[in-house]
């Protein structure tokens, strides 16, 4: 029916037009429409009570999901919190400190997100010890940036190459692997794995799913080109995902920008691609966000039932530039990159 207008350049350029003419008469409304959502959730009364609700936590031995297991305890909530385990995971520090925090109980379990097995086993186990599961926030997840000149093989963790993994599920022997790095991906598999294996005990609770993706997946920062990617993947996943589990499981997508946890730091930055691209933290360039009321504002939002957190909410703005005025944004990024990026 409508194949002719788009066979033409000109009739298909103006059909693009008149579509962004419509959406300009009534985005007045729409704009309304947001505003009057937003303001009902701040002063919305009505909270879910974590008291005595079980919630597991990945990634949770430091940085954001450290501070979302605080949080959750000082409603009290159970907890079970997951992180890897290394000579300086501080996950049994973070158990205590919830505890003593309001947590009436709290599992701490060492596990890789980016394998199956252990994931399947970690839900398993928080279910075993308590019975049910009420939230899962999929929070686990690791920073990089990118250089063109760099070995690639370096963000493999993550994100996952798809050719490797066909040849790794073929059993083609020829294949060496010279390097223990997970061939899964932590960012996205990190998340989607433990979802797989939760959502029949969330239908059961009616519960939530929160995952931390970035506004990295809808901005594409300069140097984070493989890390945006990987949370660009997982909003697509969690929007699609919603219409399948809806009404029975509520998601939630965080769309963060720059919060001051050691993820944006310059030593963990260079660390992470194994190269020297950041010449100093981004605190110290970009505003960024305190963690604490940070988190706060993501679990009221959440028990308020919330689809899409953004914090710092100036960036939902920056996205507006992005799509409306590229090239300002071009001239934005540019302007950081410098301050930022050794050259």
């Amino acid at each position: 029916m409508y194949e002719a207008y788009f066979r033409h350049k000109f009739t298909n350029e103006l059909v693009l037009y008149i579509f962004l003419l419509l959406l300009l008469a009534i985005s007045p409304f729409l704009f309304i429409w947001e505003l009057i959502n937003n303001v009902r959730l701040c002063f919305q009364s009505q909270n879910e009570n974590m008291s005595g609700k079980v919630v597991l936590i990945t990634g949770a031995s430091s940085g954001l999901g450290e501070f979302m297991a605080y949080e959750y305890a000082k409603r009290g909530a159970r907890l079970a919190i997951i992180a890897r385990e290394k000579p300086e995971s501080r996950l049994k520090q973070v158990a205590d400190t919830a505890r003593g925090l309001g947590s009436p109980d709290v599992l701490f379990i060492y596990a890789d997100v980016s394998k199956v097995e252990e994931c399947r086993k970690f839900v398993d186990d928080t279910i075993k010890h308590f019975g049910q599961l009420d939230h899962l926030v999929c929070n686990a997840g690791i920073g990089s940036t990118y250089s063109s000149t760099n070995d690639v093989t370096k963000f493999e963790p993550v994100m996952v190459s798809s050719l490797l993994q066909l040849m790794h599920a073929v059993n083609m022997s020829c294949i060496k692997f010279t390097r223990e790095l997970y061939v899964q991906d932590i960012n996205f598999w990190g998340s989607i794995y433990p979802t797989h294996f939760a959502i029949p005990h969330l239908k059961k609770t009616h519960g939530k799913i929160i995952v931390n993706s970035s506004y990295a997946g809808l901005i594409h920062p300069a140097n984070c080109g493989i890390y945006s990617a990987s949370k660009a993947a997982l909003i697509s996943f969690y929007e699609s995902l919603r219409f399948e589990v809806s009404p029975a499981i509520t998601i939630t997508i965080l769309k963060l920008g720059f919060i001051q946890t050691n993820i944006i730091t310059a030593k963990y930055l260079n660390d992470s691609a194994g190269s020297h691209l950041i010449s100093k933290d981004l605190v110290a360039v970009v505003p960024a966000m305190e963690v604490e009321p940070c988190t706060k504002a993501i679990v009221d939002g959440v028990c308020k039932g919330a689809t899409s957190i953004s914090e710092p909410r100036m960036m939902k703005g920056l996205v507006l530039v992005t799509f409306l005025f590229p090239q300002l944004y071009n001239f934005i990024t540019k302007t950081f990159s410098h301050k930022i990026f050794k050259t």
